[in-house]
């Protein structure tokens, strides 16, 4: 007996013969389903058995008699024992998480409506409530403990504040200078957690983290050793968990590593170590871990109410479940469960009122913004950190799947479920930039590629007598009637964060885990398991993809890459062979979009801005590939021609309302027409070569005749795009004083570039010169298109 438990990594064994609660070895293996086992498999009474459960791999089942054998079943094979020395308590079945859990398993996702069907048919033990961050990973938590798991999330996983971080992993080198400046144990002990939860991720997920070296220019000869101090503080709080040593350099040295970084003054720099992830993609893999270890989870389904029960001991009321309604359907269908998480950010206090309308509000919600820039603003692998804003904020300018990143802001705001950049927050960005670039790089209004906004939850505390102090930390509460609450923490702390959760869930609410302590540190995410680094060459090679798309692929699907490579459509061309580009800049291929509708994608907007992370690189690209992932999903999705059409409007306005491209348009429009004479009349010449017939505006047709008379047949999709780059006013057309302000904007900055501009001057080109597109030295399409 002995020897049959240890040879199955079954340990703890120890306590009362008379308890045997099987459900503790179903649940030790990733809370599989048990396999159903009929009263005559063999001799006696069972006391303790259910039907209801069907078989995976590594079963084991034990089933207590009141007398005589114990009947195990393990993977198939009945063994039968005597009770001697050995006795079996609830948690004699504890499997540790590297042997069972970190099993990667194969078997395909759940489809959307069997999950759904599973929401509908099953009680659970938990539900939680957000997709976000710390939903994600409360239900990845306590799935792995052993109960029965819900989620639902309004929108898509990652929708909201998860999606639109900084996207770093980082224990916060501020915080670090407050705790120590003021002697702050809570702030200290808040860093060492996250940088233990930093250290965790890059093991969990390396394929979606890494680490990133950030430099921090010194302009002062007293701040360089203020600065090393504090940093090497920072790998100190690390100790084991330090990614790699801070180090200084010489002022040569860090215009060496950085050569945008304004010279005049520098006296050296500080590089020290944080990591960076793909914030979506982790969202969503810790979402799918959890469904791959049994958890019910499903994104568009939205809780309308709380429902409860008179409690038969006390006569209070208890919250047992969820009034949801699918978003898809419309359908309004109860999820019952024995605990109620709400994990839901910033609109944590919308579900508390659901408990009780009384609770007073604790959400003091913050807005932050980034904005993208392009490639040349930044090194590949070397962020920037500006310590001291004018306004004392800290602002992080960074390398970001082949873009840069700058943010971020922090300002007072309303809760919106769709949060948009300001102007005002995009300019400071910008200027803070101008601070630390040299005088060579110009910055531009007009190389913000994308621009958005995410609502930071920060909380009060309900668990203190000073409810109105805001929470340095996460919070916990559970709720008079059961409700638990976690709100507040940050990114990197949502592991933490979730195992709180559940601690307090299984202390206030009597829920009986088979591991009674959380799992998840060194649990593997999904894509972990089978991931290496050189495991793009293998994508290369065996399916004939592009290096980069390769690459891309294997940094964002880790060993599930393989999967998504297989749906890639031929090429036609020689090389590569698979995988057509949704956009000519971007190594995004049509077989993410198809997987993607495999992963719970149900709008074009899940796509472009959480599957692939296109709309936050870059709005207009974003709006350029979005008939071709429209017509993907169709096929996947069987949309009608009018859900097309709703599809493409409602990915519109995601874009210019979440991705910048209203204020990105509103400021160009404020841009006085600073021009002179001589521009003016050269830029009136342009715009005739291109209105012949002397109408005073520029139309399609007018767009479409210059172009053929070189020979070029363009697609009436592009010329829209061509239009609409300076069609202000949206009236089809544009008119004198619309092209006029758009030459100003280019001009000053605050458009980098335009289609409509350099094709106005081949036109006014081509009149003055009288020369063919061939003599010009190839086609117009590929002069115009290919560089933009």
């Amino acid at each position: 007996m002995t020897e049959f438990y240890r040879s199955i990594n079954i340990y703890n064994l120890q306590c009362n013969y008379t308890d045997i609660a099987y459900k503790a070895a179903a649940n030790a293996v990733n809370q599989v389903p048990l396999i159903a086992i009929q009263n005559h498999s063999f001799k006696g009474r069972v006391e303790y058995l259910r039907q209801d459960w069907d078989i995976r791999s590594h079963i084991l089942v034990v089933i207590y008699r009141s007398e005589g054998p114990v009947l195990i079943l393990f993977n198939g094979n009945f063994i039968v024992t005597r009770p001697t020395s050995v006795n079996i308590n609830r948690q004699f079945a504890r499997v540790t998480a590297a042997e069972r859990l970190n099993q990667r398993i194969s078997k395909p996702l759940p489809t959307r409506e069997e999950q759904i069907a599973s929401l509908q048919a099953e009680s659970f033990d938990v539900l939680v409530i957000g997709g976000g961050a710390t939903g994600a990973g409360c239900a990845l938590d306590a799935v792995s403990r052993g109960f029965k798991t819900a989620l639902v999330e309004r929108a898509d996983f990652s929708s909201g504040t998860s999606s639109r971080s900084t996207k770093l992993i980082h224990g916060g080198v501020r915080y670090l200078q407050k705790a120590i400046m003021s002697f702050d144990t809570e702030q200290y002990k808040m860093v060492k957690e996250a940088l233990h939860e930093r250290a965790n991720l890059l093991d969990i997920a390396p394929h979606l983290s890494y680490p990133l070296p950030i430099m921090l220019p010194v302009y002062k000869w007293w701040q360089l050793p203020y600065y090393w101090v504090g940093i090497k503080m920072y790998d100190l709080v690390a100790g084991r968990k330090c990614i790699k040593s801070s180090y200084a350099i010489s002022k040569e040295r860090a215009l060496e590593l950085f050569p945008m970084l304004e010279k005049d003054k520098l006296v050296g720099a500080i590089v020290y170590y944080d990591g960076q992830h793909n914030d979506s993609r982790m969202n969503l893999s810790i979402a799918l871990t959890a469904t791959r270890l049994g958890a019910s989870i499903c994104n568009y389904v939205s809780v309308i109410d709380l429902t409860k029960k008179t409690s038969p001991t006390d006569g209070q009321e208890k919250i047992n479940g969820a009034v949801v309604r699918d978003e898809v359907t419309g359908k309004i269908f109860n999820i019952s469960a024995k605990c109620v998480i709400n994990a839901t950010g910033p609109f944590t206090d919308s579900i508390r009122k659901m408990d009780s309308p009384d609770e007073k509000g604790i959400c003091a919600p913050s807005m932050g913004v980034h904005i993208t820039l392009p490639d040349y603003y930044s090194p590949v692998k070397m962020g920037l950190l500006d310590p001291n804003t004018s306004d004392g904020r800290v602002i992080f300018f960074l390398p970001w799947e082949g873009r840069t990143i700058a943010g971020t802001t922090d300002t007072p705001c309303e809760i919106s479920y769709r949060p948009s950049p300001t102007e005002e927050d995009i300019q400071f960005i910008l200027n803070e930039i101008k601070n630390y670039l040299s005088p060579d790089v110009e910055v531009r209004r007009g190389d913000v590629l994308s621009a958005w906004a995410g609502i930071r939850p920060l909380v009060q505390d309900p668990n203190k007598a000073d409810t109105q102090s805001i929470a340095r930390n996460h919070i916990v509460h559970v709720g008079e009637k059961g409700l638990v609450t976690v709100a507040g923490g940050k990114w990197t702390t949502y592991r933490s964060m979730a195992v709180d959760t559940l601690d307090a869930a299984i202390e206030k609410l009597g829920l009986d885990p088979v591991h009674k302590e959380s799992q998840t540190d060194g649990l593997l995410l999904e894509g972990a398991h089978g991931w290496t680094p050189t495991m793009y060459i293998r994508l290369v090679q065996d399916f004939g993809l592009e290096s980069e798309v390769a690459n891309h692929l294997s940094h964002t699907y880790g060993d599930r890459a393989f999967s998504v490579a297989k749906l890639a459509s031929l090429t036609g061309k020689r090389w590569p062979i698979v995988g057509r580009r949704l956009h000519s800049e971007f190594p995004y291929i049509d077989a993410e979009v198809r997987y993607a509708c495999r992963e719970y994608a149900v709008k074009a907007t899940d796509v472009i801005g959480r599957r692939l992370r296109l709309a936050f690189l870059n709005a207009q690209a974003a709006e350029e590939a979005l008939p071709t992932i429209i017509d993907i999903m169709a096929e996947e999705l069987k949309w009608d021609k009018k859900e097309r059409v709703r599809q493409l409007e409602e990915a519109k306005i995601y874009l210019q309302t979440e991705m910048g491209q209203t204020v990105n348009r509103a400021s160009r429009e404020k841009i006085p027409i600073n021009l002179t004479k001589s521009e003016i009349s050269e830029y009136i010449k342009r715009f005739n070569s291109l209105d012949v017939d002397k109408k005073g505006y520029i139309s399609l047709n007018d767009l479409r005749r210059s172009l053929k008379g070189k020979g070029q047949d363009v697609p009436g999709e592009l010329l829209h795009e061509i239009l609409n780059e300076i069609d202000l006013n949206h009236n089809g057309m544009v008119e004198i004083e619309e092209y006029l302000q758009m030459m100003a904007a280019i001009k000053s900055g605050s458009i980098s570039h335009s289609r409509f501009a350099h094709l106005a001057e081949m036109a006014e080109e081509d009149a003055r010169k009288k020369i063919s597109v061939e003599r010009s030295g190839g086609g117009f399409q590929d002069q115009i298109f290919t560089k933009i």
